[in-house]
């Protein structure tokens, strides 16, 4: 049976993501943002600019909410970049990680569940990590 490794939640003002990429530009978005994101938020952005923003959002929360979960915020080998926030062929939301963040999780088998959403100014995630036993 496996047991909760940890949990975390996470609500973002979507105020301040926008005032963020105002401010920086795209940069902000390339500081948080994996490649295959990046793609999405700039497709999104093109095509609905406030979505744009809500994906760049929504991704933020969950990486927060997982740094949160793994009990290590945003320090090595937790980074942004290689904490990816990717979809099954459902739909549902999954982690997908990358580099040293992946080797770190992969030897303490551990597995991630994702839920997100946005509402008008916020977006929130909830993310539980359980660990498998051998």
């Amino acid at each position: 049976m496996s047991q909760i490794y940890g949990i975390g939640t996470d609500i973002c003002d979507i105020r301040r993501i926008r005032a963020a990429l105002e401010r920086h530009g795209e940069r902000f978005a390339l500081k948080v943002l994996s490649e295959a994101e990046m793609h999405t938020f700039r497709a999104r952005s093109a095509r609905w600019p406030d979505r744009g923003v809500r994906f760049l959002a929504t991704r933020f929360s969950v990486k927060e909410s997982f740094s949160k979960a793994i009990g290590m915020g945003m320090r090595m080998p937790m980074t942004w970049r290689h904490c990816e926030v990717g979809k099954l062929p459902s739909g549902q939301p999954t982690i997908v990680l990358h580099g040293a963040l992946q080797d770190w999780f992969a030897q303490r088998h551990l597995r991630a569940h994702v839920s997100l959403s946005d509402e008008s100014d916020y977006a929130t995630s909830q993310v539980i990590v359980e660990q498998i036993p051998l």
